[in-house]
């Protein structure tokens, strides 16, 4: 699954650089970082315990077509948007926090949730389309100036899940808490140590900060939905567990930096 991702990504980039050379748009490339808190069936959802308990590191390399350098025919469109494409990859390890895991602890079972461990890897590929507040030749040509935007689009990810017990393998009444043991979505289970790939809307709110003429910083928070909910490996069956109705997610908090190419 991930060796037709990497060829679309080369094949996309050799594209776009055909076009650029040959219609003056200019293109800009970077490197992104920074934390990424999965919001899935581990834990609770709206926790502070989970939402930090639950973050993991992602990197990945960004590209830019710009449409207004070297475009002396202006328009909205040219001055307030570029496409941005992008490969990521992320990994965040799991575990169970919040209330109910309290709640169990106070039962003397809670050794089936807390002894529940999961990770989640993936490789993320896809474009966004950016929206700067100002027009973008203002902030090119003002070294210290600030270009704050909102960006929307897709990505296809492949993914690869582990679901383990410290108290052995899952399945058991013994090793496993009981909502996942009831079969869901064509799985045995309410968990799966799968590899897939999914599709995700990709939704951000940002800033860019000149740094020099050839040069910004980036820094953006961005929310990523997936159209699926086996993406952490646990999926309880829905007709029997409405707590768990929602598919996985994650929010990504970035720093970039991003270098303009001359063509």
């Amino acid at each position: 699954m991930l060796k037709p991702i990497i060829l679309t990504l080369f094949a996309f980039f050799a594209i776009t650089s055909t076009v650029s050379a040959q219609s003056d748009l200019a293109q800009e490339v970077g490197i992104i970082f920074g934390p990424v808190s999965f919001q899935s069936d581990y834990g609770e959802r709206h926790d502070m315990d989970t939402n930090v308990g639950n973050t993991g590191f992602g990197i990945g390399i960004v590209h830019f077509i710009n449409f207004s350098a070297n475009n002396n025919r202006e328009s909205f469109f040219t001055e307030h948007f570029k496409v941005r494409s992008e490969l990521s990859f992320n990994k965040t390890n799991l575990h169970h926090f919040g209330e109910w895991v309290k709640r169990e602890e106070q039962k003397g079972v809670v050794q089936h949730l807390r002894a529940m461990t999961g990770s989640s890897t993936l490789v993320n590929l896809g474009s966004q389309l950016e929206f700067s507040f100002i027009k973008i030749h203002d902030y090119e040509n003002s070294v210290g100036s600030f270009s704050p935007y909102l960006s929307l689009g897709f990505q296809v990810s492949y993914y690869s899940t582990k679901v383990g017990s410290k108290l052995g393998p899952l399945g058991l009444p013994a090793t496993t808490f009981g909502k996942y043991l009831t079969p869901s979505d064509g799985r045995a289970h309410g968990f799966s140590s799968e590899n897939g790939v999914v599709l995700s809307v990709v939704t951000g709110v940002g800033v860019h900060y000149k740094l020099s003429e050839m040069s910004d910083l980036m820094f953006d928070i961005r929310y990523q939905g997936f159209n699926s909910d086996w993406v952490d490996g646990l999926n309880p069956n829905k007709d029997l567990y409405k707590e768990n109705k929602s598919n996985d997610s994650q929010v990504w908090f970035n720093v970039g930096y991003i270098y303009y190419l001359e063509f």
